[in-house]
């Protein structure tokens, strides 16, 4: 029985993976060098967040590139398991809001297992192969040249005053507000439903992709955006453009990173995830206008809302059940 613990012992000494993790980072770099140089990340990462971020690792670490396969969360996982399941695992990290990355996790396609830069994260914000890299928070945002100052929202339910009708855009897939208010918020299905049915008769306009949202605000395409990203508005604030956003309440949620189990560039993939997951690293997502995870690391940006209604992995579970409901309140296929 003691031989066998030893080879048990040994066996977990020589694994190339607990090697990794007893590396530090510039080791592990010299190691994602000999790869190519190239490292392929699937994520949901805004443009406008990106240009800051990404070059930022890659100036941490010269001679890796990194090619930003930009998509929204659904559209990732569809094409990362579609690439898995014709045999070529193309994608090194999947980087998307939690329920998209719970989606592929649950096809057995991440590698189940964290490096030691997680250990200084709660265990809300990390699960068996994924840690939070930032936070989200969904809030109205509205263009400033179309509300005035006295019709500026202070809560979710200021949307349902018929003053807004055809003036209000969202985005279609976020029943997470629906999660936000009934589970958080009200405390009550039947209450946050009848609110966002008040808020469903001024007829809003879908546009999916947040993004595009901030965008349509900024070129004044409408007045308002119910469930929009908190963190796209400081930068365009700063060059100029007529938005502003709520900071009084919003719904939370999780962006989240994996690393494949199959990547094709496993060191560079183990690489950037810790980088991710470093104070260093998180510290460039704040600078990028992102609200980092890790506790240690303060915002840049004031984006987070005084009263937030937080939705983790403990909801997802329940997605189907408020999906339906919030595509029946608002008439969506």
């Amino acid at each position: 029985m003691r031989a066998r613990k030893l080879l048990v012992i040994l066996a977990l000494r020589l694994c190339p993976a607990n090697r990794g993790q007893a590396q530090t980072i510039d080791e592990l770099y010299k190691k994602a060098l000999s790869e190519g140089g190239t490292l392929n990340f699937y994520g949901t990462l805004a443009q406008i967040n990106a240009e800051t971020i990404l070059p930022a690792f890659e100036k941490r670490f010269p001679g890796i590139k990194v090619n930003h396969v930009d998509a929204t969360a659904d559209q990732l996982a569809a094409r990362v398991i579609a690439e898995s399941r014709g045999g070529k695992v193309i994608a090194d990290i999947f980087q998307t809001l939690l329920d998209g990355l719970v989606h592929v996790k649950d096809q057995g396609l991440f590698l189940e297992q964290l490096y030691p830069e997680a250990a200084a994260y709660p265990q809300e914000l990390k699960g068996t192969s994924w840690l939070a890299s930032d936070l989200i928070y969904i809030v109205p945002a509205w263009n400033t040249a179309k509300v005035k100052k006295e019709e500026e929202p202070k809560q979710f339910e200021d949307f349902a005053d018929a003053r807004w009708k055809n003036r209000l855009i969202a985005e279609p897939r976020d029943f997470q507000l629906l999660i936000g208010l009934a589970r958080y918020k009200y405390k009550n299905d039947e209450k946050a439903v009848a609110t966002l049915k008040r808020i469903a008769a001024n007829n809003l306009e879908f546009h999916k992709g947040h993004s595009q949202l901030a965008e349509l605000l900024v070129a004044g395409q409408a007045a308002a955006c119910v469930t929009c990203y908190a963190h796209h508005y400081p930068i365009r604030k700063r060059k100029g453009a007529p938005v502003d956003y709520m900071l009084t309440e919003g719904t939370g949620d999780i962006d989240a990173t994996a690393v494949m189990k199959n990547a094709p560039h496993p060191n560079t993939a183990w690489l950037f995830a810790r980088w991710v997951a470093s104070e260093e690293g998180q510290k460039v997502y704040a600078q990028g206008g992102r609200l980092p995870a890790h506790p240690k690391v303060e915002p840049v940006e004031k984006t987070r809302p005084a009263k937030v209604y937080p939705v983790g992995e403990n909801d997802i579970k329940d997605f189907p059940k408020y999906e339906k409901m919030w595509k029946e309140i608002f008439g969506l296929r």
